[in-house]
């Protein structure tokens, strides 16, 4: 004869198999939600963030979603992606002016080449006071390091977010463009 209620008569039974339900719903929630690059005007929770953001925690902007659209998902990269103010302010793209136009895409196409590395690089594998360097997909070479605050610098850019992850991307948002000097020449935008 089968005995109903048998879990619930063996208190330790059944808290184990309660237990194991939890831990197995939490670890599926965090491995699902664990560090997802912020979209629109979502809350940025648990990136570290520069002091005094001005951006509101936005993510990545429309450029830098373009820009990430650009690489590969299944590949591990690095992209030290300027923000959203920097493509403006160094590249004089703005939302709305310029998106349809032919060269804002293939300006975006060179920040790409200088800014992506082959290879997955977090904040923690540098080391404070500490330089490293890369090579980006274009053989432009990357000066890696990291301030007291863990935030990264890269060629005198600091960044602003750091170890966003799209995929096998590890995305660092960057209060600037890292562009060598040819290029940074031919995309001075006019009001300067």
């Amino acid at each position: 004869m089968k005995q109903r209620g048998h879990f619930t008569k063996d208190p330790i039974k059944f808290l184990c198999i309660v237990v194991s339900i939890a831990c197995t719903f939490v670890l599926c929630f965090s491995v699902l939600k664990l560090n997802e690059i912020p979209q629109g005007n979502e809350n940025v929770i648990g990136l570290k963030l520069k002091k005094n953001r001005i951006d509101g925690g936005r993510g990545v902007g429309k450029f830098g979603e373009i820009v990430i659209g650009m690489l590969p998902q299944d590949l591990g990269f690095t992209l030290f992606l300027p923000s959203e103010k920097a493509f403006e302010r160094d590249l004089g793209l703005r939302l709305g002016e310029n998106e349809n136009e032919n060269n804002t895409y293939a300006i975006l196409t060179r920040v790409l080449g200088f800014s992506a590395v082959p290879a997955r690089i977090y904040a923690d594998d540098v080391q404070i006071g500490k330089e490293i360097d890369y090579e980006s997909i274009s053989g432009y070479t990357l000066y890696i390091s990291k301030d007291s605050d863990g935030l990264l610098i890269v060629n005198r850019i600091a960044s602003e977010m750091v170890d966003l992850r799209r995929g096998k991307i590890v995305v660092h948002v960057m209060d600037g463009v890292i562009m060598d000097p040819e290029f940074e020449q031919s995309v001075r935008p006019d009001d300067d």
